[in-house]
């Protein structure tokens, strides 16, 4: 099944999963690329996204997978033709039909970016890291179950904070994405419930890239 590469960026941040959906199913359409379509009683067209994005967080190393109908298309041609058709912040930076199993896949990298309207709290930058480098660290988590403690530590491969600005702390971060994941906007709850005169005034995340368990950049 032949996979896309692609980023959300801008205001297409702002949309939900379901809404990228619809946009690429859209797109598809208007670039004259029909899908095939599952079967049953609701055929659905053949498109899935590996790591569905929550609304706000911005990426440029997403996956989707599709399988088209009818005649073959060039993966350059393809890539050409959906460019064209979709909308702005969200564009397709390589298509292949050489993509790995998703059960490989296993890390991700990310940019978390804390914004202090203040200006950064006093020694904020030491005690984040301290906080990280900690034997455990627990937050609660909201799932299908209720909400249940994860330990947060266990869960990660690295993580940096840097100074970006008077106004500005940067974690570099690498953290499982796949059995189990951590969501990189758990290393914000968790400085909110440890570290509360570190809690930034918002906050927001960028996925950079994601990895097999080798740490080999992931396609």
């Amino acid at each position: 099944m032949p996979r896309l590469l692609f980023e959300k960026t801008g205001n297409a941040v702002w949309s939900s999963h379901l809404d990228l959906m619809r946009i690429f199913q859209r797109a598809f359409k208007r670039a004259g690329l029909p899908l095939t379509h599952t079967q049953g009683f609701n055929p659905r067209p053949s498109v899935s996204i590996a790591m569905p994005l929550s609304v706000g967080v911005e990426s440029i190393c997403e996956l989707l997978d599709f399988d088209l109908d009818g005649e073959t298309v060039s993966c350059e041609e393809i890539t050409a033709r959906l460019n064209d058709a979709l909308v702005p912040g969200v564009r397709v930076l390589q298509t292949y039909t050489s993509g790995r199993k998703l059960k490989e896949l296993a890390f991700l990298h990310a940019i978390v970016t804390f914004e202090y309207d203040n200006g950064i709290p006093q020694n904020a930058e030491e005690a984040i890291a301290k906080l990280f480098s900690a034997e455990s660290v627990v937050v609660p988590k909201k799932g299908k179950n209720g909400i249940q403690d994860q330990d947060i530590i266990p869960l990660t491969r690295q993580i940096k904070v840097d100074r970006a600005g008077e106004r500005e702390l940067v974690l570099d971060c690498i953290v499982c994405c796949q059995n189990p994941t951590l969501n990189p906007m758990q290393l914000v709850a968790a400085i909110n419930l440890h570290l509360p005169e570190c809690s930034p005034s918002f906050a927001k995340c960028k996925r950079i890239e994601i990895f097999d368990s080798d740490l080999a950049v992931f396609r």
